[in-house]
């Protein structure tokens, strides 16, 4: 079992950056892909990145060059950092957890475990 505790969000204005962060329990994070999805009211969850238990990274197209995922192993923390916010960004984001290194994981299908979700409002 991994539990999943995301922080991070907030206001911001367009343009600007902030960084998620998502502390994991449990003594094999190492081993575990972790992505982050986001969610707008109305929409769908969207994946947002991930990164693999061998620090392969992939990104949705959109976003790639503005968001970059990043793990700390020590600490059980991944991290989200997203610059150049626009309005379009606003959204409840989440930290996922899973075993797959496929494509499947930039779907939510992919992940076993989800945190509760930070919302981040970009003001135009």
């Amino acid at each position: 079992q991994v539990q999943l505790v995301e922080s991070g969000g907030g206001l911001v204005q367009a343009g600007g950056s902030l960084r998620l962060s998502c502390a994991a329990s449990g003594r094999t994070f190492s081993s575990y892909t972790m992505g982050w999805f986001r969610q707008a009211p109305g929409k769908e969850r969207e994946f947002v990145a991930r990164t693999t238990w061998s620090d392969n990274t992939y990104y949705a197209s959109s976003l790639k060059g503005r968001f970059t995922i990043s793990r700390d192993n020590a600490k059980n923390t991944v991290y989200l950092q997203m610059n150049s916010l626009k309005p379009e960004d606003t959204a409840v984001y989440y930290c996922s957890a899973g075993r797959r290194t496929s494509l499947v994981t930039t779907t939510p299908s992919g992940y076993d475990y989800w945190g509760q979700g930070t919302q981040v409002t970009v003001s135009s």
